[in-house]
């Protein structure tokens, strides 16, 4: 079969397994078990398809069209410019994250010590510390094999950061000038109403947020006290409904300067706030 005949069946398949992006995970199947890109379709469509590469295909169509995101059936996503590793123990980056990043960035300063709480893959402290100069970065995440992730793509995009296996505050040391995280949000209620890409394959444990999907951001505003530098900050992203009752738990933990800032779709995504010690 040519490139092209191989590409339509793709296309076709993923449509009666109704896969929202059908023509365009198709094509991002086929480039990644050929090592092509978006060109080759048009340019070189009548190429041969090897029977391995066929096989290999129809394997990643199988898993797409059972709702296992692309991401992890590729094994990277990028973000903030860079490309990150993925895996089934950790989420996968979202453009709505570069939007806590991106206003972290706005306040990083060379030569402060960032602290990424839940830091899953790490590409919220890593993206941190490649676009800035001198700083020192922990990742703090619980589950080891988001640890080795974390590691590993440090280690790809040859960037200095340490990630330690810690029950939030559990194992932190030191003081940090700025606290980042992407906790765990979701209401408890309201996870079997996510998409079935989103419930049935990305981990549980960094989807759910408790009752009122709060529980995170209750117990991360307390603790974080004891290792916020005089004046640092404080960076959450929230859900789009979260903005008030966020605030209300910085402010009742001695948190000033609250903000609150929306995403590219107008959606309140991002909290950020100062600390003063007592």
């Amino acid at each position: 079969m040519t490139y092209k005949e191989v590409y339509e069946s793709g296309v076709n398949k993923l449509k009666e397994n109704d896969c929202k992006e059908a023509v365009l995970d198709a094509r991002l199947l086929l480039e990644y078990i050929c090592h092509t890109n978006r060109n080759d379709l048009l340019a070189h469509g009548d190429r041969a398809v090897s029977a391995e590469e066929l096989v290999q295909y129809i394997t990643c169509l199988e898993r797409r069209s059972k709702g296992e995101p692309l991401q992890y059936i590729t094994g990277e996503q990028d973000f903030m410019g860079l490309t990150f590793k993925t895996h089934e123990s950790t989420l996968i980056p979202r453009q709505d994250t570069e939007c806590l990043v991106e206003e972290a960035m706005m306040h990083l300063h060379d030569g402060m010590r960032i602290l990424d709480m839940c830091s899953g893959s790490g590409c919220i402290l890593l993206s941190l510390l490649k676009y800035s100069n001198d700083c020192i970065g922990v990742g703090a995440e619980l589950h080891p094999e988001a640890v080795a992730l974390a590691r590993e793509n440090a280690e790809n995009l040859g960037i200095e950061a340490t990630f330690i296996e810690s029950d939030l505050f559990s194992q932190v040391e030191g003081k940090y000038d700025l606290i980042v995280s992407n906790p765990p949000y979701i209401e408890s209620e309201v996870i079997e109403t996510l998409d079935r890409e989103v419930r049935e394959h990305e981990p549980m444990s960094a989807l759910d947020g408790g009752a009122d999907g709060l529980d995170f951001y209750r117990k991360i505003t307390e603790d974080a006290r004891k290792y916020l530098s005089r004046g640092g900050k404080i960076f959450y992203e929230i859900g789009y409904n979260q903005a008030e009752a966020v605030s209300d738990i910085l402010r009742r933990n001695g948190y000033i300067d609250i903000v609150v800032k929306k995403d590219l779709a107008g959606l309140d995504r991002v909290v950020y706030a100062t600390y003063l010690e007592d």
